[in-house]
């Protein structure tokens, strides 16, 4: 029988920090776990993080970057933990695409970690009478913290909806990345939300024209902004050489193909739209 490995110390705070930089999402649990999905291969160990609902795949532990990462936001639902014959303990996570199995250490780590997941998911601390009251506890208040999340995102969400478009707005096929939001409110949404997107078109301060906020990782975090000029049926936008595009679209294309695609539109989302990793169709 296998020994179970000591609890897990979190990764260094500069490698948390730059973590947090490239998934936009807070952290609610981490820790080792090995993953199959559909019982088709073996099982193979991840540095894991549960970022919102998302659990994020590194390949070692103090890698910055992830190397896999799967929404779990469709849960539909979760097997029982049960210990396999090395003592570790496994459970199968049921979604719309397929089955992920998960194996912890230990019952008790495999349990924390179904009871993390099931709360972020179901927006619900599940009644598992097995639970110590300090993981109770750490799962109360991380319902919290994602339920706070939840209601930001909808707030951005309907800030499209609650202000006046520009007038020409109505006759034109709006980008993704467009919101009827002020300049301040771009630059929230851009610096609380990275990993919906660095770009936003927006409505001009005359609302009459448009405005483009951006959030690149340079050296430090660098916002920018620049005017989009509607005449007639085109727009300019104001760089050192003013740009002349035929629609909106295009002048969000524009930004993506100068920057090889450094710049992505911002497009709030409850889910990820790419096929989640680990499942197949």
């Amino acid at each position: 029988r296998e020994r179970p490995e000591e609890t897990p110390q979190p990764a260094p705070r500069q490698i948390s920090q730059e973590r947090q930089k490239i998934t936009g999402l807070p952290l609610y649990f981490q820790g080792f776990l090995s993953v199959r999905h559909s019982r088709c291969q073996e099982f193979r160990v991840y540095w894991t993080e549960l970022r919102g609902t998302v659990l994020f795949f590194y390949d070692d532990k103090k890698a910055p970057t992830y190397s896999q990462k799967l929404d779990i936001s469709t849960l539909t639902s979760a097997t029982n933990v049960y210990p396999d014959e090395n003592g570790s303990a496994q459970f199968i996570l049921m979604l719309p695409n397929g089955e992920l199995e998960l194996k912890a250490n230990n019952c008790e780590c495999g349990k924390e970690w179904k009871g993390f997941i099931l709360t972020v998911t179901k927006l619900s601390v599940p009644p598992d009478a097995s639970l110590l009251p300090g993981q109770l506890t750490r799962m109360h208040e991380v319902l919290e913290k994602e339920k706070k999340r939840r209601i930001m995102l909808n707030d951005c969400s309907r800030a499209s909806l609650n202000r006046k478009s520009p007038p020409s707005s109505t006759l034109t096929t709006m980008p993704v990345c467009f919101y009827a939001v002020s300049r301040q409110e771009a630059i929230e949404m851009l610096e609380k939300n990275p990993s919906c997107g660095n770009m936003i078109l927006r409505p001009g301060s005359d609302s009459k024209n448009y405005a483009i906020s951006i959030r690149q990782e340079l050296a430090a975090p660098c916002l920018k902004h620049y005017k989009v000029m509607s005449k007639g049926t085109s727009y300019i936008i104001e760089l050192e050489r003013r740009v002349t595009v035929p629609s909106l679209q295009d002048v969000v294309n524009y930004f993506v193909s100068q920057t090889q695609g450094n710049l992505k539109p911002f497009v709030i989302q409850t889910h990820a739209e790419e096929e989640p990793v680990f499942l197949k169709q």
